[in-house]
């Protein structure tokens, strides 16, 4: 399908930063130091678990997976926002702002994906722990991460084709920190129900179906938990969770905020610095 603009629009106009001259520099610095900290520690975690021998499992393999979804995730925005920041350059090309809205919401969609194998793969170890090495085989994990990666990347092609298919009748200006589908739809000037409708129906699979078998899989792991005699093995089985549990809480909390609300007639700064994770 060809995403070719009525208007032939070139480029968009990024307004986030307006508001913000006086601590400019103050935001630079804390995003240039969350997104060093982030590729750092990310790629130590993925270099870990390629030459330790001890941690040649499931779960690193998904973790691994996880971290260089992170390290692509905030590579589709953060270094664009600090050109913005340094160089008071607001502008971003119509290609550009394409491609940024498919990478980042084709990682987004990924990491939901994987954030629920891994809390199959945390189920199958704490409640199932003689069955896991028969169950989580290494072409089982390879098999998951694909189909992971395929879905994130499908679902983002829907949404990017239907996103920039609308109508901008010269309107460019978008009340945001990088493209995103949101404030897209708030400047377009055509009917945009099909896309609303879109974005709820498909999060209803690539986030709410995910979420739901993230809460029935700690369900079980609660249950088979509790059920452990020792002090210290409970402590053991809860803390191989709870950094993932975290990430659920932080990313889907996020989501939820962003996208499954009503595309607000406003923006502040609040609702503009709160993306998904």
């Amino acid at each position: 399908m060809e995403m070719q603009n009525e208007t032939d629009l070139t480029e968009f106009i990024i307004l986030g930063f307006q508001n913000l001259q006086e601590v400019r520099l103050l935001i630079f610095s804390g995003f240039l130091t969350i997104y060093l900290f982030t590729v750092l520690w990310n790629t130590c975690i993925i270099i870990l678990a390629l030459v330790d021998q001890r941690l040649q499992s499931p779960m690193y393999f998904f973790l691994g997976n996880l971290s260089f979804l992170d390290i692509c995730y905030t590579t589709t925005t953060i270094p664009q926002m600090l050109d913005l920041l340094l160089t008071e350059r607001s502008s971003i090309s119509y290609m550009g702002c394409v491609l940024q809205l498919y990478f980042f919401f084709s990682f987004a969609c990924t990491e939901c994906l994987l954030l629920a194998v891994m809390a199959f793969d945390r189920y199958v170890a704490i409640c199932n722990p003689l069955r896991y090495m028969l169950i989580i085989k290494r072409i089982f994990c390879l098999q998951l991460a694909t189909a992971c990666w395929a879905g994130g990347f499908l679902n983002s092609a829907v949404h990017t084709v239907y996103a920039f298919r609308l109508p901008f009748c010269g309107e460019n200006h978008i009340d945001a920190f990088y493209c995103d589908i949101p404030p897209l739809l708030k400047v377009s000037c055509g009917d945009i129900t099909r896309n609303k409708r879109l974005l709820l129906t498909i999060s209803l699979f690539i986030a709410w179906t995910p979420l739901f078998c993230i809460i029935l899989s700690y369900a079980y792991i609660i249950s088979s938990v509790l059920k452990i005699r020792s002090t210290e093995g409970r402590q053991k089985a809860f803390s191989t969770c709870s950094s993932h549990l975290t990430v659920v809480l932080l990313y889907f909390g996020s989501g939820i905020f962003t996208y499954l609300r009503p595309v607000p007639t406003q923006s502040s700064v609040n609702t503009k610095l709160i993306p998904p994770i």
